[in-house]
């Protein structure tokens, strides 16, 4: 797509879709582009090394001189954790609610361009006029506070995007979402919807998030010990009742992991959380209390190898060690990939006698996204001409296309997407118009999209058969042997239990390289390949195993 149409609406989702997590939509009319989130996720277990994964921005990078901005819709890791790498590329305003834009600035320090940086804040009253789109907010209800949906219109008509959202009736902070302006904008007509699918396959409504404080006040008032919970450092309203139940019960709060103190920090700066300055106690100071007056807040509810509680549930946690009689709530469900690693820490923190309270029916949690009714709700309010099932796999993405038709969608006009499809909508119909470059980036330590498939694939074979690297000298001048070979394994089988094993290999290796010699074979490449070959297919013979084989062949 190097030319794009004047009069058309272009919608490219960039992220967000067959996944869960680095969400990213781009929005082009004429010469102007507006981008909705900037995500993460984190990898799956065939990523091995890698760090985070974030959108590929290629075509934003080529389009930027049409690029007017980034509008963020809640402060979640899958919605804002891509911003820091997506500024160093594009220097553009970022709008965003208040405490949005404070989880923003501390990830942006860390990076070291929050001073190069443009941040506007926004309001779910503000109108925002950027080029040839008009952007609206709308408030809505998620597991953070300052969530917002966006309203954006263009001469083509009115594309609303939710975010993440539920539609919670006690809201832990008292804000009701939207509903007014949501139906307000379905009287106007809306062109498409573009909708949070995350939980569309499950039916009924999503309970509120003050169930969840009333089961934490119950843990608090019985617990006979100390009481640790483990949630998301972002989950704000959790981290308010958990407070809440501490103020009650008059235990002193301790807060662990750098995540969890960072958000409490900004959320109390910013007045998104209430708490009595005698109820935080630091970390040091939990073993001047008797443990009946203990609670200690951690990261970890997902197993993070890294994590507070999974530190803690190992024994090598500096200053907190899990005792029996502790209770410890782990106050989340599993992201699809961790289950595993949260198993292995609740059966470490059992081990040591802690009672662990972690089951989904439980009480201890609920999800921060709307279930089938309230997808259906949302329908209901917007009343879009055409929609777009977003953030979710694919199964999420297609059972929403299926909530939506039963709420009068005309089939004809739901679009499944995948990731770089060009959405064209022009005089009120809509076509594909071909794709654009996206997927994802991996990051691995500093680097940027340095690890690819083939570093991946390479990666995985290592892990699991290892590396056998043969080291052999030859003569520049008459192509013998002048020392070695030689050869090293790693990971492929131990050197003292396989002498037997090695002495062959390296018997093959000689006769392959005077084979070689014999033929004229001089080059580097054909000398390494015939040598990798022959011994790759001499241990797949003994062992059925595939081990990289690197051979080093230096002359002299």
């Amino acid at each position: 797509m190097s030319k794009l149409i004047q009069n058309k609406l272009l919608i490219i989702p960039l992220g967000g879709l067959g996944e869960i997590g680095k969400n990213m939509t781009a929005y082009v009319y004429g010469n102007d582009m507006i981008v909705v989130d900037a995500g993460l996720k984190f990898p799956d277990e065939e990523m091995l090394g890698v760090d985070l994964v974030i959108p590929d921005i290629t075509y934003l990078v080529e389009n930027k001189h049409k690029l007017r901005g980034i509008f963020v819709t809640h402060g979640h890791e899958d919605h804002i954790g891509g911003l820091p790498y997506v500024l160093k590329s594009l220097q553009v305003p970022v709008y965003g609610t208040r405490l949005t834009l404070g989880l923003i600035e501390g990830k942006l320090r860390e990076h070291g361009i929050l001073d190069q940086s443009k941040l506007i804040a926004i309001t779910n009253e503000s109108e925002i006029v950027v080029g040839q789109f008009t952007v609206t907010c709308f408030h809505v209800n998620h597991s953070i506070p300052d969530a917002v949906g966006f309203a954006i219109e263009c001469p083509e008509g009115i594309v609303v995007q939710t975010g993440d959202f539920k539609f919670d009736q006690t809201p832990v902070d008292g804000r009701k979402a939207d509903y007014a302006k949501m139906n307000e904008l379905g009287s106007k007509g809306v062109l498409a919807l573009l909708s949070d699918s995350t939980n569309a396959e499950r039916p009924g409504f999503t309970s509120s998030e003050r169930t969840v404080g009333a089961t934490i006040d119950n843990v608090f008032a019985t617990a006979t010990g100390r009481v640790i919970l483990a949630t998301f450092a972002s989950n704000i309203h959790r981290v308010q009742q958990v407070i809440q139940a501490a103020e009650k019960t008059n235990r002193k709060l301790a807060i662990v992991g750098r995540s969890m103190v960072n958000n409490v920090t900004i959320a109390t700066d910013l007045g998104y959380l209430e708490v009595q300055p005698s109820t935080l106690i630091d970390i040091d100071e939990i073993g001047r209390y008797d443990p009946r007056e203990v609670a200690i807040l951690s990261t970890g509810s997902q197993g993070e190898p890294m994590s507070a509680l999974t530190r803690m549930a190992r024994g090598t946690h500096r200053k907190v060690e899990v005792y029996p009689g502790d209770t410890v709530i782990v106050s989340s469900s599993p992201i699809p990939g961790n289950e595993k690693s949260i198993s292995r820490t609740i059966d470490q923190l059992m081990k040591v006698g802690a009672h662990v309270i972690y089951q989904s029916g439980s009480g201890i949690h609920v999800s921060g996204h709307g279930s089938q009714e309230e997808l259906k709700l949302m329908l209901n309010f917007i009343r879009p001409k055409f929609f777009v099932p977003v953030h979710g796999e694919f199964r999420m993405l297609f059972r929403h296309t299926q909530l939506a038709v039963a709420t009068g969608v005309d089939p004809e006009n739901v679009r499944m997407l995948e990731l770089g499809d060009v959405l064209e909508f022009h005089d009120g119909e809509a076509r594909l118009g071909g794709k654009v470059t996206a997927g994802s980036v991996l990051i691995d330590g500093l680097g940027v999209g340095d690890v690819g498939n083939i570093v991946l694939r390479d990666r995985k074979l290592l892990s699991q058969d290892g590396i056998l690297i043969v080291v052999v000298t030859l003569s520049k001048q008459k192509g013998q042997v002048l020392s070695g070979p030689d050869i090293i394994s790693r990971g492929f089988v131990y050197v003292r239990e396989s002498e037997d094993l090695l002495d062959e290999a390296n018997r093959v290796v000689s006769s392959t390289l005077q084979r070689l010699v014999t033929e004229n074979v001089s080059d580097w490449s054909g000398l390494k390949t015939g040598v990798r070959d022959a011994l790759s297919r001499f241990l797949y013979e003994q062992t059925r195993r595939r081990p990289m084989v690197l051979p080093i062949i230096m002359e002299v």
